[in-house]
C-alpha cells in the first residue's frame, strides 16, 4: 500500500529552511553544506496555541509592576528594574562579565532563580559563587545544551526568573543537530519567551558578539526581546553598560561599573570618572564639558593636539569625536578669529574613553583647540558648554541648570555657557553669545 502524500518525508536545511523532495549535500537556497535534515511533511517545528482578542478596557498595566535587581546602575540601565514577563538579551566580548553580572543579579533577586548554561560545568559556575560569596539557596543550576531539558526543568521548578548562557548553545533536534543556527536561535527563543510571557517571570538571554561588535546570530533575535543590552569594555576595570533598544524605558542610560575580586561592583562617584587627576596645573589644550548620558551629568575632559601637517594635507586624528565635527570647528575658529588650522594635523582625545555626540560639547572643543594652537593654558576650574553655529555664535543648549548643578557640585567655580535668562544674577556662570568673547575672557591676557 502506497503511503500517503501527508506521511512523505522531506528534507528541510537546517540554517534557511529550505525544503527539497530528496537529500542534498548542498543547499541550493543559501549554500550550507550537509545542512539537511529529514523529517515528516506534516511536521510542524513550532508549537501553536489558539488565541484569543481581549477588549483593551479589560487589560491591566504591568508598567508599575518591576522587580528590582539590587545593583542600582543596572536597574538604571533597565528603566528602573525588571519587568514581569519581559526578556532581556545581553552581549557582550567573551570575559567581560556578563555571568558574573547575572550571577550577582540571581543571588539578589526575590524569588526562584534557574541558571541554565550550556557553556561552563556545574563546578565551574559553583566555583565563580564562592567567589562572589554567593551561597543563597533560590538558586537552581542546570548544565544542559538541550531545550527539551530546559523545558522540562521549567515545568518543575517554575522559576520567577530564568538565565540562559548563552542563547546560541541551545538546540532543540526536530530542528537540526546543530546549535546557533538561524533556526536553531529563532526556535530556541521563541520557546523560552513564549513561556515567561505566559507566566509573571523574567527572561534573561546572554549572547556572542560579532567582530563588528553586534549581536551574533539572525537579526530577528533582537526583535523578539524586549530589551537588547552591550557590555562594553572601557579598560581592564572598568565596564560600560548600554542598552539599544528597551521597550519599558530609555536607550540614552549609561550604567558604569568597575571589576574587582567580588565581581562586577558600581562606580560610586561616576559624574568624575571621566576626568584625570593632576597633581599640577591644568596643560593646554585640555577643556572640560558637562555632557549628559540618560538622565545624569558626567564631566567629560576634551583633550586636543595641534602639530604641523606632515605634507601638504592636514589631517584629523579621533575616535571619540566625529572627525567632521572637529574640521568644522576648527573652520570657524580659522574664519572667525584668523587662526590657521588649515597647515596642522588635529589630534582629539577624550579622557576615559567615552565617546561624544552631542552638540553641547561644540564650545569646549574650540576652545581646546585654540588653547592647543596658542599653547596657553585654560583656567582651572572651569567648564565650557554651548553650541557653536557656523557664524561664530555660541547657541543654547537643553538642560543647562541641570548642567550647572553638577559642575558646581564637583568644585567648579567657573562655568562659560551662553546667554540665557537669569546667566548674570549666577555668580559662577559667565554668559557669552560669541567665540571671541570666550577666547577674550580666558586668553587676551
Amino acid at each position: 500500500m502506497a503511503k500517503k502524500k501527508a506521511d512523505a518525508l522531506v528534507y528541510t536545511c537546517t540554517q534557511c529552511n529550505n525544503t527539497q523532495p530528496k537529500w542534498l549535500g548542498r543547499c541550493p537556497e543559501c549554500g550550507e553544506w550537509n545542512s539537511f535534515v529529514e523529517k515528516r511533511a506534516n511536521e510542524e517545528f513550532f508549537s501553536t496555541t489558539k488565541a484569543h482578542a481581549i477588549p483593551l478596557k479589560a487589560l491591566s498595566s504591568e508598567d508599575g509592576k518591576r522587580y528590582q535587581t539590587g545593583i542600582a546602575e543596572f536597574d538604571i540601565v533597565l528603566g528602573g528594574g525588571l519587568v514581569k514577563r519581559s526578556c532581556s538579551l545581553i552581549g557582550g566580548e567573551p570575559g567581560i562579565g556578563k555571568s558574573t553580572l547575572l550571577l550577582q543579579v540571581s543571588a539578589r533577586f526575590p524569588g526562584k532563580v534557574l541558571y541554565v548554561s550550556g557553556e561552563e560545568s556545574a563546578s565551574q559556575i559553583k566555583s565563580r559563587a564562592n567567589r562572589l560569596s554567593i551561597f543563597e539557596d533560590n538558586i537552581e543550576v542546570l548544565c544542559t545544551r538541550l531545550l527539551e531539558d530546559v523545558l522540562e526543568a521549567l515545568a518543575s521548578i517554575n522559576p520567577v526568573l530564568l538565565i540562559v548562557d548563552s542563547i546560541q548553545t541551545l538546540f532543540s533536534p526536530p530542528v537540526g543537530p546543530v546549535p546557533g543556527t538561524v533556526n536553531q536561535l529563532k526556535y530556541c527563543a521563541n520557546e523560552l519567551i513564549r513561556w515567561v510571557k505566559e507566566r509573571d517571570s523574567v527572561l534573561f538571554l546572554t549572547a556572542h558578539i560579532t567582530k563588528d561588535g553586534g549581536i551574533a546570530g539572525p537579526k530577528a533575535l533582537e526583535h523578539m526581546v524586549d530589551t537588547v543590552i552591550f557590555f562594553e569594555r572601557n579598560d581592564d576595570r572598568t565596564r560600560f553598560l548600554r542598552s539599544s533598544k528597551n521597550r519599558y524605558g530609555s536607550v540614552d542610560e549609561l550604567g558604569i561599573f568597575s571589576m574587582t575580586e567580588k565581581g562586577l561592583v558600581p562606580v560610586e562617584d561616576p559624574a568624575s570618572l571621566f576626568l584625570t587627576k593632576r597633581r599640577e596645573k591644568l596643560p593646554a589644550g585640555v577643556a572640560i564639558v558637562p555632557v549628559f548620558e540618560g538622565s545624569r551629568v558626567f564631566l567629560v575632559e576634551i583633550q586636543a593636539l595641534t602639530v604641523p601637517a606632515k605634507g601638504s594635507l592636514s589631517r584629523v586624528y579621533s575616535d571619540k569625536v566625529d572627525s567632521a565635527r572637529i574640521s568644522r570647528i576648527a573652520a570657524v575658529l580659522e574664519k572667525r578669529l584668523g587662526l590657521c588650522f588649515s597647515d596642522q594635523d588635529l589630534y582629539i582625545n577624550v579622557a576615559g574613553g567615552v565617546r561624544l555626540t552631542e552638540s553641547a560639547i561644540d564650545l569646549a572643543l574650540a576652545m581646546a583647540l585654540f588653547s592647543a594652537r596658542s599653547d596657553k593654558a585654560i583656567a582651572e576650574k572651569t567648564v565650557f558648554v554651548g553650541e557653536l553655529s557656523l557664524a561664530g555664535e555660541v547657541r543654547p543648549v537643553d538642560r543647562l541648570q541641570q548642567r550647572i548643578k553638577a559642575s558646581q557640585a564637583l568644585g567648579f567655580t567657573r562655568l562659560v555657557a551662553p546667554d540665557f535668562e537669569g546667566a548674570k544674577k549666577l555668580d559662577a556662570v559667565h554668559p557669552i553669545s560669541q567665540i571671541r568673547e570666550g577666547i577674550d575672557l580666558f586668553f587676551t591676557k
